[in-house]
């Protein structure tokens, strides 16, 4: 490997060893079928890259050595590329695998519960709206989730894929039990809601100042949490 290679290499995101890793399973795939196995798998505890980051970390890697390409013959109608890990790619992406490294903490960017944080601003019928139909969409990918481990089912290549699937499968439960949670904190609120401590007092008619008590709240800073 060249050294304008191995600088690559140390610098491969975690989408480039997702794509390898998604190689590394017995047989052949094209592109499209590596796009459709990351959104049956990988979605469900990482995320699942875009067609066109597939490609572009399937140039990478075969730049680096890590795979290899191959256009199917004549026999099928509409030729394919197919790609295959190679040895060095399998030998770099198990040292990835098994090294020791911090891997980081969990990214946890929850959008129902960045708009239950500006709650102030919305109406709280919206609010209880809004977690019914996010735990719906919790409840299909649920489905999908079990769908995806009984295809894993019985396959021992797949046995290590099948435990991610389990753990996806658990947080998918502990999210619906969540969201119930936060449909009682939300029916505890006080009559007035969310949207009424949103007004203003040009909006209520009164350009009274603070009372006494407020201010006293006010004065060690305007966020609700320290810091």
């Amino acid at each position: 490997m060249t050294s304008s290679q191995e600088a690559k290499k140390q610098e491969l995101p975690p989408t480039a060893w997702a794509v390898l890793g998604l190689l590394s399973f017995p047989g052949e795939r094209t592109g499209y079928e590596l796009k459709k196995w990351a959104d049956s798998s990988l979605r469900f505890f990482y995320w699942s890259p875009a067609i066109s980051q597939i490609y572009a970390e399937l140039r990478r890697l075969e730049e680096l050595g890590y795979a290899a390409s191959a256009r199917s013959g004549p026999e099928e109608a509409r030729a394919k590329r197919r790609y295959a890990i190679t040895d060095a790619g399998r030998a770099a992406l198990s040292g990835w695998a098994a090294d020791t490294a911090e891997a980081g903490p969990p990214v946890l960017k929850h959008g129902l519960l960045l708009r239950i944080w500006l709650g102030h601003l919305a109406e709280p019928e919206r609010l209880r709206a809004m977690v019914d139909e996010h735990m719906e969409r919790t409840r299909g990918e649920l489905a999908a989730v079990r769908e995806a481990m009984e295809q894993a089912d019985g396959v021992p290549e797949w046995a290590f894929p099948a435990l991610a699937l389990r753990w996806s499968e658990r947080q998918h439960l502990a999210e619906l039990e969540l969201a119930e949670a936060l449909l009682a904190d939300l029916a505890a609120l006080p009559e007035a809601g969310a949207a009424g401590s949103a007004r203003t007092g040009s909006e209520t008619g009164s350009e009274a100042g603070p009372e006494a008590g407020d201010e006293g709240r006010q004065a060690d800073g305007d966020a609700p949490t320290p810091g």
